[in-house]
């Protein structure tokens, strides 16, 4: 018989009151959900039967914070202190989640992008403790046993990944697994859902990486990756398992690969609850800064012509996610496509190209661009030039390729051309923020994928604002999570660019800053949360709630949104 050690209760908002601790002794202290460390106090000493095994002093939460802050500010550098934050984390859940939240602004670099990118590749050397769940050939016959007999039973959000396309480093085989581990930081950060309602899970099905395959200390599955039908036999066997284990949890699929995510995404979407972020969420952080871009230029988004350079999973998210508002605002969707341009390693995409089936929506008819006569023509600065390009969108991993060329060619056809290097970490990004406002004389209106330092310009420091998923992510979570939304809409991702968009300050928008400050990730993420639940009820979707009845009706806005205040938890000791 499988015994607990310990069960956390719940309020009528499905929101964590208490914990029952079933231990006792030296034991509690191994479970990083329940252990305070030295904050236990005299009284739960004794009552737990911890006396002896903490030193005599009890320090309070806050006490342990500046602690911790201490010991960071002695380490060395970002991978240094991501390794003393995930240890923190493996002892208590509470404590590593407050020094997060003491500055989100100074330690969401570390515990993701960019620094999550190195703790990708020294995966297996930095390997200390398990962390969620791996999944491989040679395992997941047996998937639902593993899930059910995971030490988290009320699993609310999952975050999965096959380790194929990780921020612009690719594939890292097992060492994926550090992206799930810090979005769900993020879930809990942004969002507040408790750190035991999150799973992070890697599906290893090899790797085709030869400097992995040929590490000894290599932790993965080794073995080129599975392709085709014995790839997708693999995902099948995890969503038959996962859909029976928790049938109410969120699936968000996390650094597939091009075609993989949008085949992977499509057809599970009526099967779980499920959404892919690299494609919608980060479409809908860059519809956020456009839209912000525009109260900037006081124009409209149909008077834009959109380039997006790089057709990976994140470009036709933008791509799509663009399209999407342009019909919302009147466009057809042939005209709307047309406004849109991508371009991959060869060109502006065209179809007469042999093309993977997910760029053929966006790819042009090369008859229709007269400028087009050689292959030598496909260029990025040809492709601005004669469609006069607007809106510029990195999102190739190309470092530098947004050259003073390009980006005044932008300008030419507008006073304040939007420039987006998006590409994570920071060495693959397009272009450097300080030289596009350099090169356009302050004038372009300019957001990155990765944190910079603030830009001077003319005697003025401008903050660089990052188009960060964080903003975007936690809040449809949390709102598809409160609403009970038995499915993840298109709408949901539009609703949350308006109200990542409507933070931004007006004397931000006056310095053409297109992006909230990260200190304000919560406030984001509830409004975010709020107009995704709302969009929910508008759809009827709202069938698979944890904490009260279905929402049926507009009317029962002000209900949910009570839920999503209450249910939130924070880093303090139960």
């Amino acid at each position: 018989m499988e015994i607990n050690h310990y069960e956390f209760e719940y309020g009528e908002y499905g929101q964590t009151t208490g914990v029952i601790i079933n231990l006792r002794g030296f034991g509690i202290l191994r479970y990083n959900n329940i252990s305070k460390g030295t904050a236990f106090t005299i009284a739960e000493r004794r009552k737990l039967k911890l006396s002896g095994y903490l030193p005599a002093r009890v320090k309070t939460l806050e006490e342990q914070i500046k602690s911790s802050l201490d010991i960071l500010d002695e380490k060395k550098n970002d991978i240094e202190k991501f390794i003393y934050i995930r240890s923190l984390y493996d002892r208590n859940v509470v404590l590593a989640h407050a020094v997060i939240a003491s500055d989100i602004t100074k330690f969401l670099p570390i515990i993701y992008t960019p620094t999550v990118g190195l703790a990708c590749q020294q995966y297996s050397s930095m390997f200390r403790k398990a962390n969620g769940i791996h999944f491989y050939p040679d395992n997941i016959d047996y998937a639902e046993s593993i899930l059910r007999h995971y030490t988290d039973k009320n699993i609310r959000i999952a975050v999965v990944t096959d380790n194929q396309g990780i921020l612009g480093i690719g594939d890292q085989g097992a060492g994926g697994i550090p992206i799930c581990l810090g979005k769900l930081m993020l879930y809990t950060q942004g969002a507040g859902i408790a750190p035991w309602h999150c799973l992070p899970i890697s599906l290893d099905v090899g790797t085709d990486n030869k400097v992995l395959l040929d590490d000894p200390n290599y932790l993965g599955w080794r073995h080129e990756r599975l392709r085709g039908d014995d790839y997708y036999d693999f995902i099948e066997k995890f969503i038959v398992a996962f859909k029976k284990i928790f049938p109410k949890a969120l699936c968000q699929w996390e650094d597939f690969s091009k075609q993989t995510a949008f085949t992977v995404r499509d057809k599970y979407l009526k099967e779980v609850i499920s959404f892919n972020d690299d494609i919608q969420g980060t479409g809908s952080v860059a519809l956020a800064g456009i839209l912000a871009a525009m109260k900037v230029k006081k124009e409209k988004m149909t008077d834009q012509v959109y380039l997006v350079h790089g057709a990976g999973a994140g470009g036709i998210g933008i791509a799509e996610q663009i399209q999407t508002e342009l019909m919302e605002q009147g466009m057809g969707e042939a005209d709307a496509i047309a406004r849109i341009f991508t371009l991959d390693s060869k060109g502006v995409v065209t179809s007469d190209r042999d093309l993977e089936p997910y760029k053929e929506k966006f790819a042009k008819d090369p008859r229709s661009l007269s400028w087009l006569k050689t292959p030598a023509d496909n260029t990025l600065l040809n492709v601005i030039k004669n469609e006069k390009v607007t809106v510029l969108i990195g999102t190739s991993g190309q470092p530098g390729c947004f050259t003073r060329e390009v980006v005044e060619a932008v300008g030419e056809h507008t006073d304040r051309p939007a420039i987006l290097p998006l590409s994570n970490p920071t060495t693959k990004t397009e272009a450097l923020p300080k030289d596009i406002y350099e090169w356009t004389n302050g004038k372009a209106l300019v957001a990155t994928g990765s944190p910079f330092d603030p830009v001077e310009h003319n005697g003025k420091a401008y903050r660089i604002g990052q188009m960060n998923n964080a903003f975007i992510f936690p809040g449809v979570g949390w709102g598809i999570i409160a609403s009970g939304a038995s499915e993840v809409l298109p709408v949901f991702f539009s609703a949350a660019a308006h109200a990542m968009a409507s933070f931004i300050s007006e004397e931000d928008l006056r310095d053409g800053i297109l992006c909230p400050p990260l200190n304000q990730l919560k406030e984001v993420s509830f409004e975010v949360a709020k107009r995704v639940g709302a969009e929910a009820i508008k759809a009827n979707v709202t069938h698979n709630g944890y904490a009260v009845s279905s929402f049926q009706h507009n009317d029962d806005v002000e209900r949910l949104n009570t839920l999503i205040e209450k249910m939130r938890w924070n880093p303090e000791y139960n």
